[in-house]
C-alpha cells in the first residue's frame, strides 16, 4: 500500500509514458512496413542491380545492431547537419531495422504462392503489375500476418531503446520513479504488466487481421463446415 500511495503523483506521467510508447510502436510498425514491401518485393526483381540493392539493405539493417542504429541517426547524424527529433529518430530506426526483417517476410510469403496462380494470370493476359496485385498479393498476404505480428510484438518489447535517446516513455517513467521513490519490486512489477497487456491487444489485433484476410480469399471456411468435411460423415454424405 505505501508503494501505490508513493506512486499516485505519478499515475498521470505513467500515463503519458504509455501513449508515447504505443505512438513509438504504432508510427515504427506503419514505417516498417512500408520499408518491408519496398525492399521485400525489390529482392524479387528480375533485375541483379535492384536485388543487390535490396540485399545490402537488408543484410546492413539486419546485421548491425538497433541501439546503435538509434544512436548514430540521433547522435550523428548532426554532424552532417540533419538534426532528427528524438521522436523521428526512433521512429526512423525501428522502422528501418524492423523493416529489413519484414523484407524477408514479404520476400517468403509471396514466393510461397504456387507458380500454378501466377501462370493462370498470364494465360488471362494480366500485366505483372495486375498479377501481383490482384492474385499474388492477396494469397501472400495471409501467410505474412503471422510473422508480421511476431515482429510487431518484439518492436513493441524494444521501444525502451528510445529512452537513451531522451524520449520520455514507460521505461523512462519507470526509471524517474524508482531512482526517486524507490520501491524496484512494484515499480518493475507494474512496468512488466503494461507491456504485457500492450503485447495481448497487439496479438488480437493481429489474430483479426489474419481472420479477415484469410476469409478474403476464401481461405476461412465456417467450423460446422469443416467438421462436416472430415471422418465418417464424408463417407455418410457420399453415400
Amino acid at each position: 500500500m505505501d508503494a501505490i500511495s508513493t506512486f499516485a503523483p505519478w499515475f498521470d506521467d505513467l500515463l503519458g509514458g504509455v501513449w508515447i510508447t504505443v505512438l513509438v510502436t504504432v508510427l515504427g510498425a506503419a514505417g516498417a512496413l512500408v520499408v518491408s514491401f519496398a525492399f521485400g518485393l525489390l529482392s524479387l526483381s528480375r533485375g541483379r542491380p535492384q536485388r543487390f540493392v535490396a540485399r545490402l539493405f537488408i543484410e546492413f539493417f539486419r546485421g548491425s545492431s538497433l541501439l546503435v542504429q538509434l544512436w548514430w541517426l540521433f547522435f550523428v547524424m548532426p554532424t552532417f547537419g540533419w538534426t532528427l527529433e528524438p521522436l523521428a529518430a526512433g521512429v526512423l530506426a525501428f522502422s528501418l531495422n524492423y523493416g529489413a526483417y519484414g523484407a524477408e517476410v514479404v520476400r517468403g510469403a509471396v514466393n510461397a504462392v504456387p507458380r500454378t496462380q501466377s501462370e493462370a494470370t498470364v494465360a488471362l493476359n494480366m500485366t505483372p503489375y495486375q498479377r501481383m496485385r490482384l492474385v499474388v498479393l492477396p494469397q501472400a498476404v495471409v501467410g505474412m500476418i503471422p510473422p508480421f505480428g511476431n515482429l510487431l510484438i518484439q518492436l513493441l518489447k524494444a521501444t525502451p531503446l528510445v529512452y537513451t535517446i531522451t524520449i520520455v516513455d514507460v521505461t523512462a517513467v519507470t526509471q524517474s520513479f524508482r531512482a526517486a521513490e524507490g520501491h524496484e519490486l512494484f515499480i518493475f512489477s507494474l512496468a512488466l504488466l503494461v507491456y504485457l497487456v500492450l503485447a495481448y491487444l497487439l496479438t488480437l489485433g493481429v489474430r483479426f487481421l489474419e481472420r479477415r484476410a484469410k476469409a478474403a480469399v476464401g481461405q476461412d471456411e465456417p467450423a460446422r463446415r469443416r467438421f462436416r468435411l472430415r471422418g465418417p460423415l464424408v463417407e455418410k454424405e457420399a453415400a
